[in-house]
């Protein structure tokens, strides 16, 4: 349709300039934040640069929800001032169907956002991680201190002291097992294991066994047992929301198997995708402001617009609260948040002036 065409033509522009402009903000931003530090440790300007290089996209995830607001309420407030929505109006065509456009875009813009996050935004801050534990000479791996993990339905309960996740080793290790009635059976210790393809191998690890009533030192019979996958020790020492959403899902799904709390986890893997609807949400909320002011239209559109999303961040982060607490179901926490403001936005303009 001309009309949709003519209007995202006008978007388009305005979207790009806005979101680069706060892009650019945040990356300035987080320099600023962490330039003391960076100075401190003497970092080269290259490893600086590596940096903010790796937190770009972050900077889009973050900038996306409110350049799509600013654009919004940017072109609308123009086609008003300039009488162009009263015309379209006039000319029978509801102001839904002129918002149609805008509202596949924030569509487009939802499913963008949830694969950008997952695919992109989560390996870059895991760059950036590594680069700046890299300055602050803590070396370059993605690892993991004080991990303790239950597996085979909570019979056996691994204690490490650190994981590198990079070169698949634990270091100061402590297992120990229990039988079917949850009764102690063993403990080993060993001061290295490393990950061989199928299991753990450890290095001179020693064995404690309950045997009539007393403990007894022996020996490592097979080490074949040990055949925890790897990913284990990663996923349960990482906050859920900084996992990719196929490793959020497996970490739920190893704390049901072994008992453990697992609410809290569930409730962040919903949001993952409830909150990427935001871009969809914000442009709902733009639209439904637009057309109700007669004076300082672009300015008023853009305030209300702004303080509409600033509410719906709090419902969303009250509601988050609440599921990850267990007053409400993980994903009513999760999507709640999402359907209402839809539906008050779909209601608000439907009931928009014409």
């Amino acid at each position: 349709m001309i009309i949709d065409k003519y209007l995202v033509k006008h978007f388009a522009p305005v979207f790009l300039v806005a979101l680069s402009m706060f892009v650019l903000l945040i990356i300035i931003i987080d320099l600023f934040v962490n330039l003391v530090t960076y100075l401190n440790y003497g970092a080269p300007f290259s490893q600086i640069m590596m940096a903010s290089y790796y937190y770009v996209p972050k900077g889009v995830s973050y900038s996306l929800p409110i350049s799509l607001l600013f654009a919004v309420a940017y072109t609308l407030g123009e086609f008003y001032a300039k009488n162009e929505l009263t015309s379209i109006i006039a000319a029978g065509i509801p102001f839904w169907r002129v918002g149609v456009s805008l509202m596949v875009i924030g569509v487009i813009m939802s499913f963008f956002s949830f694969f950008f996050e997952d695919r992109v935004v989560i390996p870059m801050l895991r760059e950036k991680n590594i680069v700046t534990r890299n300055i602050k000479q803590l070396g370059n791996t993605d690892d993991s201190a004080n991990v303790v993990i239950k597996t085979k339905d909570g019979r056996r309960i691994y204690a490490v002291d650190f994981y590198d996740y990079q070169s698949l080793t634990l270091n100061g290790v402590i297992i120990v097992e229990l039988d079917d009635n949850r009764n102690f059976l063993l403990q080993m210790r060993s001061q290295v294991g490393a990950w061989n393809g199928t299991h753990w191998e450890f290095s001179n690890p020693v064995v404690y066994k309950w045997e009539n009533d007393v403990i007894r030192v022996s020996k490592l019979e097979s080490m074949d047992k040990y055949d925890d996958d790897p990913e284990l020790f990663r996923r349960s020492a990482v906050d859920p929301a900084d996992l990719p959403a196929k490793d959020a899902r497996d970490l739920v799904e190893d704390l049901k198997k072994v008992g453990l709390p697992y609410l809290m986890a569930l409730a962040d893997y919903y949001h993952r995708y409830s909150f990427s609807a935001t871009a969809f949400i914000v442009i709902i909320l733009s639209l439904s402001m637009a057309g109700r002011f007669r004076k300082n239209i672009l300015l008023m559109s853009l305030l209300t617009s702004l303080v509409v999303s600033v509410i719906y961040y709090i419902i969303d982060m009250l509601a988050m609260m609440m599921a990850r607490l267990g007053y409400v179901s993980p994903i009513a926490g999760a999507w709640f948040p999402v359907i209402f403001f839809i539906f008050v936005g779909a209601v608000l303009i439907k009931n928009s002036k014409t």
